[in-house]
This record gives C-alpha cells, sequence and structure tokens, in this order.
C-alpha cells in the first residue's frame, strides 16, 4: 500500500519548482493532490502534467484563500496534509530597501502563510500534517536579504507556536528548510544562465556535498514528513542543504 493512499493533500505555488516537485512525490504515493498558482496558464499545464487538481489562487489575498477552501471542500471534503510552499523571494540592502519590497514580501510569506493555515484549519482532518517551505536564509545571515529572511525565520517561530496549539488535535506541524535548490527561482530574480552558473560555482565549495540541490530532493522530506512514517515528529525543522550550514569556517 502506498503510504499516502487515500490522503488529500494541499501544494500551494505547485505549478514550479520545488512545489511541483512536492505534487508528484505526494501523488506518486496515492495522495490525491490540489496544487495552486497565481499564473493560470503554468497551473493549467502543471495539472495535467501531474494529473491532479490545480486551483488558482493568490496567497497574498484573503478573499481568494477562502475561494480556495471553498473550492477544496465542495470537491473533497476534508484534507490531511496542507504544505505551504507558495512564496516569493528578492533582495535589497537595507539602506535601499522599500516599503513596497517589505510588504510584497511579507504579504505573500508571512501573512499569506498565516492565513493559509488559519483558513484551511476547519477542513483539515484530525491527526493532518502541516509543512512549511522555509529557508535556510532564516539562519545564514546572507547579504540583501533581510526581508526574505525574515519572512522565513517568522514562518519558523509559527511552526513552533502552531504545533503547541494544534497538538491536542493531532495534527503535526514541521519545517523544512532547504539550502541552494536548482529551480526557476533564479530565472525570476532576474539571473542569466552563465550567473547562476558563476554563483553555483561559488556557494558549491560552501556546501559540504559539493552541488546545489534537486526539487525532487526536497520533495522527499515534504513526503515523509506528510506520512506515518513521521508520526512522532511536530515542531521540528529539517535543514536539507547538502550541509551548508554545517560547513567548518576554517
Amino acid at each position: 500500500m502506498k503510504s499516502l493512499e487515500n490522503k488529500v493533500a494541499i501544494v500551494t505555488g505547485g505549478n514550479s519548482g520545488i512545489g511541483y516537485a512536492a505534487a508528484a512525490e505526494l501523488a506518486a504515493k496515492g495522495a490525491k493532490v490540489i496544487i495552486t498558482g497565481r499564473n493560470k496558464e503554468a497551473l493549467a499545464k502543471a495539472e495535467q502534467e501531474l494529473n491532479v487538481k490545480g486551483i488558482v489562487s493568490d496567497q497574498s489575498d484573503l478573499k481568494s484563500i477562502d475561494s480556495l477552501v471553498e473550492q477544496v471542500a465542495a470537491q473533497f471534503g476534508k484534507i490531511d496534509i496542507l504544505f505551504l510552499n507558495a512564496g516569493i523571494a528578492s533582495f535589497a540592502p537595507v539602506e535601499s530597501a522599500s516599503e513596497e519590497h517589505y510588504d510584497s514580501i511579507m504579504n505573500v510569506n508571512v501573512k499569506g502563510v498565516y492565513f493559509t493555515v488559519q483558513k484551511v484549519l476547519p477542513i483539515l482532518n484530525d491527526g493532518g500534517s502541516i509543512i512549511f517551505n522555509t529557508s535556510v536564509n532564516a539562519h545564514v545571515g546572507m547579504p540583501n536579504s533581510s526581508v526574505y529572511a525574515s519572512s522565513k525565520a517568522a514562518v519558523l517561530s509559527l511552526n513552533k507556536v502552531f504545533a503547541t496549539e494544534l497538538a491536542p488535535r493531532k495534527i503535526r506541524v514541521n519545517a523544512v528548510s532547504p539550502g541552494p535548490v536548482e529551480t526557476p527561482l533564479y530565472g525570476k530574480l532576474g539571473l542569466e544562465k552563465a550567473e547562476v552558473e558563476g554563483f553555483g560555482a561559488i556557494l558549491g565549495e560552501k556546501i559540504l556535498l559539493k552541488r546545489f540541490g534537486q526539487a525532487s530532493e526536497i520533495a522527499k522530506t515534504v513526503a515523509f514528513l506528510a506520512s506515518d512514517d513521521a508520526s512522532f515528529i511536530t515542531g521540528a525543522e529539517i535543514i536539507v542543504d547538502g550541509g551548508l550550514t554545517v560547513n567548518a569556517v576554517v
């Protein structure tokens, strides 16, 4: 029997990158998967490729979250797994970071995540699993990442608090913090292929395993946390970074 047979999962931001890989992994393990995204065309493409249900939803818009929950409840009843993957990343030094830069990140990565959990809770089965996609950026002090890093650190705090609050319902709450992963995100940041490769070569020397991660590797960690194999894990953060954050200074 597949480990997630008869489970229903929502993967936010499931039309590309880690979300896409996670949706594929969860479906392969038997789950019925709903993916969300803001780009209707990209969502439809992923929906067809993965054989999952796609719902257009904007995590920064609370009314859009309400609509998502209504559609999922009408079509699937209740769910068992919520992978909060949707998020945005942009970077600026503190001297020049604008209010728009701050709000755009926080509205999606913190406010949107917070209220997605709140609004999904009524349709999340007792004994279910909530998984946050966070980042090692919350720990490493990378220049120009102050707002993005803060957003991920905030989610790590939510991870612990929600684990405590939802324990009476046997809902497990955990976080996955990827290190550098080969995803389309770098293209969205405006980096050319040569720039990504150059950055990767430098960063690769800092990673113990000497390479970027693959989205599929993060997806396997998500599937583990979603399954009964992780039945005694809650309030935890699993760092999946190839050893980046434990590399010795010298």
